[in-house]
């Protein structure tokens, strides 16, 4: 009822005004404390979605959202909800911190009222506030040992979809877990993806897990996941899951149709997409894409891909463009200054995540150079392609060495990785080509074809001749 049915009667009785007030509805359900924190986290999820909320609701909603949060931790709640409705709390939760954070950093025509509330609450949505609950969900429900006990045979949260069938309560064990994925969103919102993708840690995306049984939960898992790695040079991991995500929307996107949730995955569609053509705009490993979302991506983006590769200003452009379009709406979670003159400063923190990629875009520029000469030869000399470059031989080894610095990047682990497609090695004054040749895999050619021929079978069949 609360993914399909009751959001189709919100629609029809409230689409476009509020749902009565909490106090409307509490006689009802006797006064129950916990099913009135959880009709008000819903009743400003839904004020959010269909108005525009004021100050005042901004801070009760976060004074609700700690209630709540509260009684999970630290009270008895003995019910299942559907991981759905868990993944929406989680995500609405952060949601709404972004939203407060952009809406405080407009300073300049912040009313007397509104500045004062600014200044009496100024603990609302504050950034370690917000850490902590998350940190404190995940620490409580103890998801890190379930999960490894999982590994080891002892426990069955995946496969039973974090649903608790021997009586007790799913709701702090799943929120726990989604409160990793929250973590990576916060950090990726504050620029700091190292720790996002160690919050994530935990959770192993190159397996099915709880987070991929909700479609919202799913692409925001790997939509951040993705940008936090394009952020940190490792393009491979980022390839590879963008590449994942999307070929799993464009097979199912047809039953989410009717979903309210809809528009938001075509629009994460479309940002993944950009996000993978600069990817592979940086990191040439079309090998890694499937062939079906490598045609997609080529009717959207091939011909700036091709502009991409120039690395003139016409393309810095472009970089600049895609990046704007795809990146997540990043915030400054400080508070404002209060004094004179008032002004907005929501824009900075895009503007400096903005600085460091283009930044690391216009490092690569001699590179492409580099990578050019280098998929021509097996070998050559460093004198050579000093000349070829129109370099001296001391500025090209130091290309080379940036080449090297570029193409390598340090995991989660702390390994050194490689995001080469071609890569070398110098032996007194010659340089020798790593052969990386993909081996070719005919497999899904072929079962292509075999489907292909199969429906061109039944097609026949169906055709009667007279």
């Amino acid at each position: 009822m609360y993914e399909t049915s009751f959001q189709t009667l919100s629609d029809r009785f409230f689409k476009d005004s509020p749902w009565p007030s909490v106090d409307a509805v509490a006689n009802y359900v006797d006064n129950d404390h916990v099913f009135c924190l959880l009709y008000r986290e819903m009743w400003f999820r839904h004020l959010y979605a269909r108005l525009s909320p004021t100050l005042k609701q901004r801070i009760d909603s976060w004074d609700n959202y700690c209630s709540l949060f509260q009684v999970v931790l630290h009270g008895v709640v003995n019910m299942q909800l559907p991981n759905q409705w868990l993944w929406d709390m989680v995500d609405e939760f952060v949601y709404q911190f972004q939203s407060f954070c952009q809406y405080r950093a407009k300073m300049k025509n912040k009313t007397e009222q509104e500045i004062a509330l600014l200044r009496q609450f100024d603990q609302a949505w504050n950034v370690y506030g917000v850490l902590n609950f998350l940190q404190a969900l995940g620490e409580k429900s103890m998801i890190i040992q379930i999960l490894e006990r999982e590994k080891e045979g002892l426990e069955q949260f995946t496969a039973t979809d974090g649903y608790d069938y021997s009586g007790g309560s799913n709701v702090l064990k799943v929120l726990g877990y989604f409160s990793t994925v929250g973590l990576l969103r916060v950090h990726c919102l504050l620029g700091d993806y190292h720790t996002g993708l160690k919050c994530l840690l935990p959770i192993d995306i190159s397996q099915h897990g709880v987070y991929a049984t909700v479609i919202g939960s799913h692409i925001s898992t790997i939509y951040h996941y993705g940008f936090a790695n394009l952020m940190l040079r490792r393009y491979v991991d980022a390839i590879r899951e963008f590449n994942k995500i999307l070929l799993y929307i464009y097979k199912t996107k047809q039953y989410h149709q009717k979903s309210s949730q809809y528009e938001q995955i075509l629009k994460k569609n479309e940002q993944m997409y950009a996000l993978l053509a600069i990817c592979l705009s940086l990191c040439p490993q079309v090998k890694l894409v499937d062939e079906t979302v490598n045609a997609q991506l080529r009717e959207k983006y091939g011909e700036k891909m091709a502009r991409m590769q120039r690395y003139d200003d016409e393309a810095f452009a472009i970089y600049d463009e895609l990046f704007s379009y795809a990146c997540p709406k990043f915030i400054t979670p400080s508070a404002p200054s209060f004094e004179e003159p008032l002004v907005n400063y929501n824009q900075d923190a895009y503007r400096l995540q903005l600085k460091l990629f283009l930044y690391e875009v216009k490092q690569q520029q001699l590179l492409s150079g580099v990578r050019t000469f280098l998929k021509v030869y097996s070998a050559i000399s460093v004198g050579k392609l000093a000349n070829y470059m129109e370099v001296d031989e001391p500025t090209l080894r130091t290309i080379l060495m940036s080449y090297k610095h570029k193409t390598h990047a340090v995991d989660s682990e702390g390994k050194i990785i490689s995001n080469a497609d071609v890569d070398f090695y110098i032996d007194d004054d010659m340089i020798h080509v790593v052969d990386t040749k993909p081996v070719r895999r005919y497999g899904d050619y072929f079962l292509r074809q075999i489907v292909k021929l199969e429906g061109v079978i039944n097609d026949m069949d169906r055709i009667k001749l007279e």
